[in-house]
Order: C-alpha cells, then sequence, then structure tokens
C-alpha cells in the first residue's frame, strides 16, 4: 500500500506537531496533499479510471474546506502550511 501507518505518522509528526495529533488541521492538510499527489500520478497513467478521478475531486474539495477554516480562524497557521506544502493561495 501507497500509504503506511509509518509514513502517515511522519507526515503528522512532520506537520501536526506529534505523530497522534491526527486531529490538527495541518496534519489533515498535508495527508490530503500527499494522497492528491498520490491519485495524480495515478491518473497520468489510466485516464479513464472515473472512479479515482472522483476520489481526487472529493479530496481537493476536502482540502480545500480545511484551509478554508484555517484561513476564517487562524491566517498565520494558514500561511505556514501554504508555504510549507508548496500550495497556491486559494482563498481570495
Amino acid at each position: 500500500m501507497y500509504l503506511s501507518s509509518e509514513k502517515k505518522a511522519e507526515i503528522f509528526n512532520q506537520h501536526g506537531g506529534a505523530a497522534t495529533n491526527t486531529g490538527s488541521a495541518e496534519g489533515q492538510v498535508a495527508l490530503f496533499t500527499y494522497r492528491i499527489a498520490h491519485l495524480t500520478e495515478h491518473l497520468k497513467k489510466n485516464r479513464k479510471d472515473f472512479s479515482t478521478q472522483l476520489a481526487l475531486q472529493k479530496l481537493v474539495g476536502k482540502r480545500r474546506g480545511i484551509l478554508a477554516y484555517l484561513y476564517k480562524k487562524d491566517i498565520e497557521r494558514y500561511r505556514a502550511i501554504i508555504k510549507a506544502l508548496s500550495l497556491r493561495d486559494i482563498i481570495k
């Protein structure tokens, strides 16, 4: 499997503060970003995999919602996670 429990723990440790802090917005955004990158590579090879395409669109929507929440609650945390993950500033 592409996403092992060790990789998840590493992502949450790096962005969420601790490996067990799976509820932090930064950790969730980082995990979604990792999964989005994986699904994007899969869809480059398998263009007609429409179920994966739908799953990718749902993940992007979830990540956008969490980023909108961070933007409203704490702009500094939002800017930090955007910079750390090299994402575009989608909230205007």
